[in-house]
């Protein structure tokens, strides 16, 4: 596995919003991220903790990593592994800064390797997310079309991938953290 040093997608939004509301958003554990794709976040924020995205009821997890580093309020670094896919664990780092207008947010995803299969996929996804915060955190709201889409996602988790329920994404996780350590398991 080598690391792609060419890959670095950067996104980056302004908020017409205090950086500790913005902060306040994306670090909010225990209830749902409308913004991040009706997740809920379970982590402590501390620096080597566990960081998981779950679906409301819990039966789900979307995506694992941990905790590298964080300053309140204004950067988060975790790993990120996307469950649905077996791919190695890559770094996404959330920075917030005031401006004259409220708070600029850039997100930072590095750390893609040759075992990744379409990271060009992921700027997307982050312009998508947000876009989704702007909404939510200048307006209380997110737009109607993503409400409904969220709501159609909820009536259709049995079709998700396996490895996105809890146990398998527990496990992936637990198989990157010993592949990461040097750790070598012959079932791997």
């Amino acid at each position: 596995m080598s690391e792609d040093p060419g890959i670095e997608h950067v996104v980056s939004i302004d908020i017409g919003a205090s950086v500790d509301r913005v902060w306040s958003e994306i670090t909010k554990t225990g209830a749902v991220q409308r913004p991040l794709y009706n997740t809920v976040l379970e982590s402590d924020l501390k620096p080597g903790s566990p960081v998981k995205y779950v679906s409301p009821d819990g039966k789900r997890i979307f995506v694992i990593g941990r905790v590298i580093d964080i300053d309140p309020p204004t950067m988060f670094q975790h790993t990120y592994i996307f469950t649905s896919k077996d791919e190695p664990p890559t770094l996404v780092t959330w920075n917030l800064e005031a401006t004259d207008n409220g708070c600029r947010v850039t997100v930072t995803h590095t750390g893609w390797t040759d075992e990744h299969k379409a990271p060009e996929k992921s700027a997307g996804g982050w312009r998508e997310i947000l876009g989704l915060l702007k909404n939510e955190v200048e307006t209380g709201q997110i737009p109607l079309k993503t409400r409904v889409m969220y709501s159609m996602m909820n009536r259709m988790m049995w079709v998700m991938p396996k490895s996105t329920m809890t146990p398998n994404a527990v496990a992936l996780l637990e198989k990157w953290r010993h592949r990461e350590a040097g750790l070598t398991n012959q079932e791997d």
